[in-house]
């Protein structure tokens, strides 16, 4: 683990090099993991909107057929607590300096509406996980446990952040306090802790969903955490990877990007095309937002991948705005006929 959390440290080092980062790059960066964290994040859950749906719920205010006004609740839930965690950075609050009303009001958020009665308030009755045999703290227990566990989180504390991050994510999941959205809390309160200490928050996929329960339930049941601080470790690995992919695209040992090697029928990944191009990752992003370049298919991580003929409509869409001066609607409309 040591090991780990080196290799990480000198990740983070290398993004640190580039703060302050560009404010368009922030905006996109942080428009994409709203999404991504608010699908991954519910989807551990249980909740069946696909990325897409999640986008179109959280950006646009739509309203996805066949799919249940709790889902949808949820996603715009998930996403104004991750406005609230923003709003704690604002105000420069630090871990030493959060309180057990910050834990509650990000709990708050994500039940408003669907359970209001519960909503920022301690369970009062036992719980059990399904498939679960592991036994969760007696509710009388939890304001003591979670007095505890404030006065941990808050005390000096010299161990990596990241490790304390992911123990913060743990022992709440392990008191259970919540009647529900007692993992959608930890994982937003392990982010926040992540980002105060310069750390892009922590993805957990969809399919990593099975081994990240196990992982709990293992230390939970035998006292090894061994299995869920690699899949925490994995998580944060692969935001700074796409923080650093942005800034730095990369390319292969013979220099050349990977698709090229495979032959121009392959799908390019977002880094590739915008190093094809000469054009930022989150410029790539924001026309793909705009509907100006499409998305052929998906990785199984859920990132974009693109057609080779993407690169000439890349190249088309910068000679429209920097020669012809074209807007955005502009050059949609051109690019239709």
């Amino acid at each position: 683990m040591e090991d780990k959390l080196k290799q990480l440290t000198e990740k983070k080092q290398r993004l640190d090099k580039y703060r302050p980062l560009p404010p368009e790059l922030v905006k996109n960066l942080e428009g994409w993991f709203k999404v991504e964290l608010t699908y991954t994040s519910n989807a551990i859950e249980g909740n069946t909107l696909t990325r897409q749906e999640t986008a179109l719920v959280v950006e646009k205010g739509i309203t996805v057929e066949g799919k249940s006004l709790e889902e949808h609740l949820e996603a715009i839930n998930h996403a104004q607590a991750l406005e609230f965690i923003k709003s704690l950075l604002s105000l420069k609050k630090k871990r030493e300096k959060l309180k057990e009303a910050d834990i509650l009001d990000i709990h708050r958020i994500i039940l408003a509406k669907i359970d209001d009665a519960s909503a920022g308030r301690y369970r009062t009755v036992p719980v059990r996980i399904a498939g679960s045999t592991v036994v969760m703290p007696n509710a009388m227990k939890v304001p003591d446990l979670m007095k505890e566990f404030t006065k941990w989180l808050v005390s000096p504390n010299t161990e990596h952040a990241i490790k304390i991050s992911a123990d913060a994510h743990y022992k709440l999941v392990s008191i259970h306090p919540f009647i529900d959205g007692n993992g959608r809390t930890a994982r937003l309160l392990m982010n926040l802790l992540l980002i105060q200490e310069g750390y892009p928050p922590a993805l957990i996929r969809k399919e990593d969903r099975r081994r990240y329960i196990t992982s709990i339930e293992r230390g939970q049941l035998r006292g090894s955490l061994q299995d869920y601080y690699e899949l925490i470790l994995e998580a944060v690995e692969r935001s700074l990877d796409i923080y650093l992919e942005a800034l730095e695209p990369k390319e292969t040992k013979e220099g050349k990007p990977a698709y090229r090697q495979a032959g121009m029928n392959a799908l390019l990944k977002i880094g590739e095309l915008a190093k094809e191009t000469g054009e930022t990752v989150y410029t790539i992003r924001f026309w793909t937002k705009e509907g100006l370049l499409s998305v052929k298919d998906f990785t199984k991580g859920g990132y974009q991948l693109y057609e080779s003929s993407m690169i000439e409509r890349a190249k088309e869409i910068r000679r429209l705005q920097d020669e012809k001066r074209l807007t955005i609607a502009e050059i949609k409309e051109r690019l239709k006929g």
